[in-house]
């Protein structure tokens, strides 16, 4: 059989890890042959591809990126998308497509399953963590640790100049990237997209922080909304999936809390930077399961699935019901960390 591999949406540390075991395993238990397609969905729909065999996955265990490219490429949204996607795969002779993506990436491996046959497996990757079939998506673990470590090196410089420090993390829709570094980082305040904030109680939390002797740290997911507001934006456009392009909320706060309170505030955004880099010891080994375990799914004809991770097992969900919500920070536990706020 010849199978293709894509990796779609946004870069994420542990892509490779994932291209890499699917093609050991595939070419080396299964016989299988691979073609890479290029930037996402743009690879089929304009048939562009790379060469994926054993001596092209060899030492990128590793390297953070992905060797296939990435885009966020929409061919349910191109002219003639679909027709195009299924030309591809048959003048390609691919027998099955692994799809290694996010939302989006996997909405669309979904309805090519679903209503037009393609014989789909997907494998989940978002540094969001926020695909609700699986406990845990790879990426995620090594972005928290950047921003982690981003968190740490700030403490130092607020409390030199005794001035509140802003930290803007990703997350759209999600704040576990915000959750968990902003815990584990000690700040003071922590704001999500789940919660609407109060600019107001933010205020009070950062100037009981100064009342110690201390400069306060906020981290700010991008997503996260002022209660009484709209999303705060510095560019309104919209990418090809229709999400607009965010950014701009953790300035926004940073002069709030200044005129607020006058105290000297300043906004580090971290952006980029948490996609980038080589992945965590966790998520290539989470990476490298979920590869093993999509090729296994080619082996076994079991398509319209993806593979997810449910407590220490790697099990396999519908894709339909993989892509069907988001999975949120419960409203429970951001009240149990909120002890730390202040």
């Amino acid at each position: 059989m010849r199978v293709g591999v894509l990796t779609g949406g946004g870069d994420c540390p542990g892509l490779n890890a994932v291209i890499r075991a699917i093609v050991r395993k595939g070419v080396q238990e299964y016989d299988y042959e691979f073609v890479g397609f290029r930037d996402g969905w743009r690879g089929p729909l304009e048939n562009a591809t790379v060469r994926l065999d054993i001596p092209a996955v060899r030492g990128i265990l590793p390297r953070g990126g992905t060797i296939l490219g990435s885009s966020r490429t929409n061919p349910l949204n191109a002219r003639d998308g679909i027709r195009r996607v299924e030309a591809t795969l048959a003048e390609r002779e691919i027998g099955a497509l692994i799809v290694i993506g996010g939302e989006d990436t996997l909405g669309v491996a979904a309805r090519l399953a679903d209503e037009h046959g393609v014989h789909v497996v997907g494998v989940p990757k978002t540094i969001d963590n926020d695909l609700s079939a699986t406990d845990y998506t790879f990426g995620f673990d090594t972005a928290v640790n950047i921003a982690t470590e981003a968190i740490d090196r700030l403490h130092t410089t607020a409390e030199s100049h005794m001035r509140v420090l802003v930290v803007e993390v990703m997350g759209r829709h999600a704040g576990w990237i915000a959750l968990h570094s902003g815990l584990a980082g000690g700040a003071n305040v922590i704001l999500i997209p789940e919660q609407r904030f109060d600019i107001e109680q933010v205020c009070t939390w950062v100037t009981s922080r100064f009342r110690a002797s201390y400069a306060p740290i906020v981290v700010v997911a991008e997503g996260a909304v002022p209660g009484d507001g709209d999303m705060v934006l510095k560019d309104g456009t919209l990418d090809s999936f229709g999400h607009v392009r965010l950014s701009g909320v953790g300035e926004w706060l940073a002069k709030e809390i200044e005129k607020r309170t006058g105290k000297e505030a300043r906004t580090t955004v971290l952006g980029h930077v948490q996609r980038g880099g080589t992945p965590s010891a966790f998520d290539r080994w989470l990476a490298t399961r979920f590869g093993l375990h999509a090729i296994d799914c080619v082996r076994d004809g079991d398509f319209g699935t993806m593979v997810a991770l449910r407590g220490t097992d790697i099990v396999r969900v519908p894709l339909a019901e993989a892509t069907a919500r988001l999975k949120t920070v419960d409203p429970g536990l951001y009240e149990e960390v909120g002890v730390f706020f202040g």
